[in-house]
């Protein structure tokens, strides 16, 4: 009887997801296992949700090295152990996927995703279940790995919309800033500020003093070029203030981060006088597009490393860049502690140390 493996991609879409795909396929073709694409996330093993499982052949992913998105789908509203129901209550259904993976003959379920992902993860293998994460997110905040493929391409997004941003803030002399994705986590702000040249990089894990923004503001009006570009991550915020939230139509009143670019904006207008200033929020398009090489290289290493423990029934791990290599991680309880960026790390003073404001007052 030929061996059965379950693939599933969770959480928010990026890129790199279809190389992750791709790889996992490919390996377990050669070494003679079949792979069952489990459709939007886990929802494909639920009941009365509209998504299945499909066999996913070598021939149907040789293509989908290069695009982006998933073409599994995929959801972060359908969380199996918090299930919403149409009546407003909230179910756990982690049982259901339990059964139906063995009724399917799945001897595991490789799952792409995120911190919540792998959480549910680690759950469901305290259930049963065998699971085997990789870890990806735009967002880079994923313990015990160096990096998650689709952290690569969301930064190269964020470093050209500055390259643009730059001509018209020197044209016009202005203010220009950049909002850009990351949840709780700096990452993407922090490394597209320093490779797009910005002035003036917040972050959530350091809470930004107005006024010492508004000072970094007004020297760069003193220089002989008087513009400023600013990157602004969305869980951005001075001390006492959450990070703005709103909610999105047709999510049902549920709210998501969004508007720290705008509050920045607001705070900078009463401190400094005559001071032109535009906001321009990436959102989504840090997601889509093209995954750079590195990121198809990281998901590809990644999703082939997956296939070979899932062979070796290696299961309750994680895979993670621990660079050069690709390792096997156990899954623990961990993994839902967030990888953020620490203020007194190296990256933050080579920050610095170029005269970025990151809104505080450097250390000494």
């Amino acid at each position: 009887m030929t061996r059965r493996i379950g693939l599933t991609t969770g959480g928010g879409d990026c890129p790199g997801l279809n190389a992750a795909i791709r790889a996992v396929v490919l390996r377990a073709a050669a070494r003679g296992m079949e792979v069952l694409g489990i459709e939007d996330g886990l929802l494909g093993l639920l009941a009365g949700t509209g998504a299945g499982v499909r066999l996913l052949r070598p021939d149907d992913v040789e293509p989908i090295l290069n695009r982006g998105g998933t073409i599994l789908g995929t959801t972060n509203r359908g969380n199996p152990l918090a299930f919403p129901m149409a009546d407003g209550s909230v179910v756990d259904r982690g049982d259901e996927i339990v059964a139906r993976a063995r009724e399917l003959d799945l001897e595991c379920i490789v799952m792409a995703g995120g911190d919540g992902t792998q959480s549910i993860g680690l759950e469901l293998a305290a259930r049963g279940l065998a699971v085997i994460g990789l870890p990806k997110t735009i967002d880079n905040d994923l313990s015990h790995t160096e990096a998650t493929f689709g952290f690569a391409t969301a930064v190269g997004v964020a470093v050209e919309a500055l390259d643009r941003l730059r001509t018209t803030a020197e044209s016009h002399e202005r203010v220009m800033i950049l909002e850009v994705m990351g949840r709780g986590a700096g990452w993407i702000a922090l490394e597209a500020g320093i490779a797009g040249g910005a002035h003036v990089v917040l972050l959530p894990e350091i809470p930004y003093d107005p006024d010492v923004v508004a000072d970094a503001i007004r020297r760069r009006r003193r220089a002989p070029r008087p513009f400023a570009l600013v990157v602004v991550a969305e869980g951005a915020h001075p001390p006492g203030e959450a990070p703005p939230r709103h909610a999105w139509p047709g999510t049902h009143g549920s709210t998501a981060l969004g508007g720290a670019g705008m509050r920045c904006a607001e705070l900078l207008a009463q401190r400094v006088a005559d001071c032109e200033i535009r906001v321009t929020v990436l959102g989504h398009t840090q997601r889509g597009g093209t995954p750079v090489p590195f990121d198809r290289l990281l998901a590809t290493r990644l999703g082939t490393e997956a296939a070979d423990a899932a062979y070796e029934r290696d299961h309750g791990v994680l895979m993670a860049w621990v660079p050069p290599d690709v390792r096997r991680i156990p899954l623990d309880p961990t993994i839902r502690t967030p990888r953020l960026v620490d203020p007194a790390s190296q990256v933050v003073r080579h920050a610095e140390a170029l005269g970025i404001c990151l809104g505080r007052i450097p250390p000494a």
